[in-house]
């Protein structure tokens, strides 16, 4: 089966999502199972023992370069929330603010892609067919809500007779 390129893309997207998840997690443990044991990759796509560990080993490596990133994300929506909250907007200073956090987070998207394709590669042929087969009806499901919303905004724009 050849996979297009979009398809790829949307793959890696759901791959670097649950590795963000996974790494912004402190402890594995929180839902009741480490992520990649008994999380999506453990149960939807069957991964063996030493897929596991290899996952494993992937996070761990990447987690020093992920988590500075990660804070100064979040110091930046810091930042932004106290000149909202401080009663008078100065336009440069949030210009600033969104300018620092743009450039950290394609940092981050950088990273995680990295981080996607080597998760990647640890699946197999058939791992790679079940997991582009559960994003594809994944982007459906997104495509058919956004397609509802868009239906009810405009449904509550029309003016009431």
């Amino acid at each position: 089966m050849k996979l297009s390129r979009s398809k790829i893309l949307f793959v890696a997207l759901a791959i670097v999502l649950a590795a963000g998840i996974a790494i912004a997690e402190p402890h594995y443990g929180r839902h009741g199972g480490d992520f990649f044991g008994r999380g999506f990759f453990g149960a939807h796509l069957n991964l063996s023992d030493a897929q596991r560990a290899q996952m494993k080993q992937i996070m761990a490596k990447e987690k020093p370069a992920l988590k500075p990133l990660f804070h100064q994300e979040m110091e930046s929506h810091h930042q932004m929330m106290q000149l909202i909250q401080s009663g008078t907007f100065d336009e440069a200073k949030a210009q600033s603010i969104a300018t620092q956090g743009a450039q950290v987070h394609a940092q981050l998207e950088v990273e995680h892609a990295r981080i996607a394709s080597e998760a990647y590669q640890i699946l197999t042929p058939e791992q790679k067919t079940k997991l582009a087969q559960f994003m594809a009806e994944r982007q459906q499901r997104f495509e058919k809500h956004m397609q509802e919303h868009e239906q009810g905004a405009h449904s509550d724009e029309t003016p009431n007779q």
